[in-house]
């Protein structure tokens, strides 16, 4: 699935635009095409987990918040099986890093980054005191911007022979994420159109703030950032 099979509205066609320069910086970063290459130091990838799993404990609240503030039961049931699907993936997420080998006796930080906090207390903030829209496009870049890199990072790697975190990427790659993806897509593009200007915008702040912080999430893993300085 490259870029122009996503089905974008007016609202979400101009957000992923004005996300380009993003996306062209997501490229790029280091963690992903060693991830892809399968060159990556298992300590980061390691780190890069227990980040993850951090992370996903924070969002599958924030979703479970927006759940409950949807205007519609169908976009209730949504965000709540997201929320639920998030947490079932944080168990799997961490039974993997104590199943590879090569990834056991590593020390790995017991607290959440910098970036992992600043990522998880912005959603949690959207979702919780802004308009429901608001907190709708500020939850869909971990939906669009993970799918649309699993995409390409599932193509890459599965030209690489043995790759030693192939069974990973190809994770990346789900239909069953591609699909909620575009649903999370529809559901903003549906809040958009009942949205005042002033709200419109806002969603495209909180949207473009999300993507940045999915730039920074990939990239703070590659330093192994950590909390204290």
């Amino acid at each position: 699935m490259n870029e122009t099979t996503w089905r974008t509205g007016p609202f979400t066609g101009k957000l992923w635009s004005d996300a380009s320069e993003i996306m062209a910086r997501v490229r790029g970063l280091a963690f992903l095409n060693e991830l892809a290459e399968g060159t990556l130091d298992p300590h980061t990838f390691a780190h890069y987990i227990q980040q993850d799993e951090f992370y996903l404990a924070n969002y599958s609240r924030a979703m479970a918040v927006l759940a409950s503030r949807a205007p519609s039961g169908e976009a209730a049931e949504f965000w709540a099986g997201s929320a639920s699907t998030a947490v079932a993936e944080e168990k799997v997420l961490h039974e993997q890093l104590l199943a590879d080998e090569r990834l056991k006796n590593i020390d790995l930080p017991e607290v959440p980054s910098a970036t992992t906090r600043g990522y998880m207390y912005t959603l949690l903030a959207a979702c919780a005191y802004e308009p429901y829209e608001v907190g709708a496009a500020a939850v869909l870049p971990c939906f669009w911007i993970y799918a649309q890199v699993g995409r390409e990072l599932a193509a890459r790697a599965s030209a690489i022979a043995e790759h030693p975190y192939g069974r990973w990427v190809q994770e990346y790659d789900d239909p069953e994420f591609a699909e909620a993806t575009q649903r999370a897509i529809d559901l903003v593009e549906q809040a958009a159109e009942g949205a005042t200007e002033k709200v419109r915008e806002r969603m495209r702040d909180v949207f473009l703030d999300a993507s940045r912080y999915e730039e920074m999430f990939w990239d703070a893993a590659y330093r192994r950032e950590s909390w204290t300085l």
